[in-house]
């Protein structure tokens, strides 16, 4: 997709909105146009030579009531561009958004965190603003074509010193198209970077503390800021440079049009009304060429946004960028839908036949993983770290690319996007990192779901986080503070499994559910899911409590599964087994 056409698929979205707002710009830059004649017929009144003869106090009423009809046009433009600004920025954030939602967590983004959100940001907002300014471009093209078809007629010769400057802009940004692109992609890149330096800082700073790092860390972040200065000056440069060229290019052009202008006054040729309507159009003629120059110069930059978000795309295509969607921007956001039960999602068996994966560039990861899990049962998935397991259920559930490997739900192959099918109400997940946010306890367990208190008890109660609601000072309305810093670590993963629980799904996966548990809890927790269970269960863990409970248990070593069977079984044919179960007893002394 290319950077003129990106631009018309993002203003057909709301073109009735943009055809509004270029409208309202379009007779807002075509307004100095009857002020200039007002005012060339009132020194032609002072001359005696006036043709409309409307009198002075009559030109000057003329001139006030089309300064507040001007005024009153700027008001409604500035809704209609304020309007047209946030649905484009908004269609374009959330696009990529849902594109990176949906794809496995190892692929989500190509970039850190903060490189993304500088993307988000600052790619996002040019676009607006090119969009914006093309508004303005199709007026100030309407204003040119009046103001020199008036003054054509006028003078023709200062006409021409008028507009030749224009020729000279769009030859200067032309020319200038490879050098805006490169410092403007140089001064993006390097502020990613810096962006990407904060987020990983904030991230590790007990690692940077244990290993007395500061003071490398501080002198990396400087360096990257060094760098980020010197390619935001140049960009700066490039741009103010072409500023001054249009100006002066302009300033150029205003001293042939006084010089012509006296000379034809002198020869009679030129009424004072006329001289007066030159020097009047002057400015605005003025500000078309510079703020024109502007346009060119921000479309040729947008190049850079859109090539930086199609990067953060992928391999998919621009298409998606601009695809249509609600935005809900007024009123209250709609209700999420509770997922509805078919009978095919109801789960009879899941069989996995060859999964496969490896992280790239490296030979670890997961080999010829099969495993079969029937309705109501508990698989355990246990093995040393390192062994596998996080990298099995993340796999099997879209959540990292497949190299190779069949699924089958009741016996039917899925197809297309694993991580768009493994979800309430066939499936949910808790990963090993709790992902909570600076929300009341109830939204962080729903996270839009419909409020039902009767769904909301059973799944603290299957949590085992009844009596901790109770002794919170606001109970469910409780806001735990950005990722859940307010609760304690066996809190937040008891929240996360409550948060599963109320989606009643019909594969409940629990990745080391029970690691900031005691003992006494774990046991309650695994002992009312088994007495409610209507799930089946596919559990990662070492700890006794649980594997004392599983129908089946599957060890893994080196990405393989090594054996499987029951405990008694595998405990009696198994070293793997024996040392787990070993180092299991030292774990919960």
């Amino acid at each position: 997709m290319t950077n003129a056409s990106f631009l018309f698929k993002l203003t057909k979205y709301c073109f009735s909105l943009y055809t509004l707002n270029v409208l309202m710009w379009t007779l807002i830059t075509l307004g100095p146009i009857l002020p200039g004649l007002i005012m060339k017929d009132f020194f032609d009144t002072l001359e005696g030579k006036s043709v409309y003869h409307f009198g002075v106090g009559g030109l000057i009423a003329l001139l006030f009531g089309v300064a507040l009809a001007r005024s009153i046009l700027i008001i409604v433009g500035f809704i209609t561009d304020v309007n047209l600004r946030v649905r484009i920025s908004g269609l374009l954030r959330r696009n990529m958004l849902e594109h990176i939602l949906k794809k496995p967590g190892a692929r989500a983004i190509p970039c850190s965190p903060g490189e993304a959100i500088t993307q988000f940001r600052e790619d996002v907002e040019h676009v607006e603003e090119t969009i914006s300014w093309s508004a303005d471009a199709v007026g100030m093209t309407f204003f040119a074509g009046i103001s020199f078809y008036i003054l054509y007629n006028i003078h023709a010769q200062l006409t021409l010193y008028v507009f030749l400057p224009l020729i000279i802009v769009v030859t200067a940004a032309q020319l200038a198209t490879s050098r805006l692109q490169k410092y403007r992609a140089a001064s993006r890149e390097a502020t990613s970077q810096v962006t990407g330096a904060i987020n990983e800082m904030f991230n590790s700073v007990q690692a940077i503390q244990i290993a007395g790092a500061e003071q490398r860390v501080i002198h990396r972040f400087k360096q990257l800021n060094d760098t980020r200065r010197v390619t935001m000056l140049k960009d700066k440069l490039m741009n103010s440079l072409l500023d001054s060229v249009f100006s002066n290019t302009v300033n150029i052009g205003t001293g042939f049009i006084l010089f012509v202008g006296a000379e034809s006054m002198r020869e009679g040729t030129f009424t004072l009304g006329e001289f007066a309507l030159f020097v009047y159009y002057l400015t605005f003629v003025t500000q078309f060429i510079q703020n024109f120059g502007k346009f060119m110069t921000l479309f040729k930059q947008n190049q850079v946004s859109l090539d930086r978000m199609k990067f953060l795309m992928q391999d998919e295509t621009a298409e998606m960028l601009v695809e249509a969607h609600p935005l809900f921007l007024r009123g209250e956001l709609p209700d999420l839908i509770r997922p509805i039960i078919h009978e095919s999602d109801v789960l009879d068996r899941l069989e996995v036949r060859d999964l496969t994966y490896h992280y790239p560039g490296t030979d670890r990861g997961i080999e010829g993983i099969n495993l079969s899990i029937h309705k109501h049962s508990l698989h355990v998935v246990t093995g040393k770290i390192g062994s596998g397991k996080t990298t099995l259920v993340r796999a099997l559930l879209g959540l990292l690319p497949l190299d190779r490997g069949e699924i089958r739900w009741n016996n039917k192959v899925v197809e297309g996007d694993l991580g768009s099918f493994f979800v309430p109400p066939r499936t949910a997940y808790t990963p090993q990192v709790t992902r909570l946010y600076s929300d009341t306890l109830k939204n962080n367990i729903l996270l839009g779901l419909p409020d039902d208190p009767d769904r909301i008890e059973d799944a603290i109660h299957a949590a085992v986080l009844d009596h901790d609601v109770e002794h919170l000072h606001y109970g469910m309305e409780t806001v735990i503070g950005p990722r859940g810093v307010k609760l304690s670590g066996g809190q937040a993963q008891r929240t996360a499994a409550a948060r599963m629980f109320v989606r009643d799904a019909q594969l409940l996966v629990f990745d080391d559910l029970s690691s900031a548990l005691d003992v006494e809890t774990e046991r309650k927790l695994w002992e009312r899911l088994h007495q409610s269970r209507e799930s089946a269960c596919l559990v990662v863990s070492h700890r006794k409590a649980i594997l004392q409970k599983a129908d089946h248990i599957m060890v893994m070593r080196e990405g393989r599964i090594e054996a499987e069977g029951t405990l008694v079984e595998l405990l009696q044919t198994n070293d793997e087994m024996r040392q787990i179960w070993n180092m299991g007893d030292e774990s919960d002394s």
